[in-house]
């Protein structure tokens, strides 16, 4: 996306993991096959991006 974007000088570019509390990337099932893991990441990802778009009434 940075890429993409040309940079994120305004900083509206994030990890799903970030709303999760954590750092780093979605858990990749690609060799090790374990979806579960994968699975949940993005749904706490997803729960946390809901939850924050919550508290700012989806304003960034």
């Amino acid at each position: 996306m940075n890429r993409i974007c040309g940079g994120d000088p305004a900083g509206k570019i994030h990890l799903l993991m970030e709303y999760a509390g954590h750092s780093g990337e979605v858990a990749d099932p690609w060799y090790t096959g374990d979806f579960d893991t994968a699975y949940r990441d993005i749904l706490a990802g997803c729960q946390g991006l809901l939850s924050s778009l919550r508290k700012t009434g989806g304003a960034f």
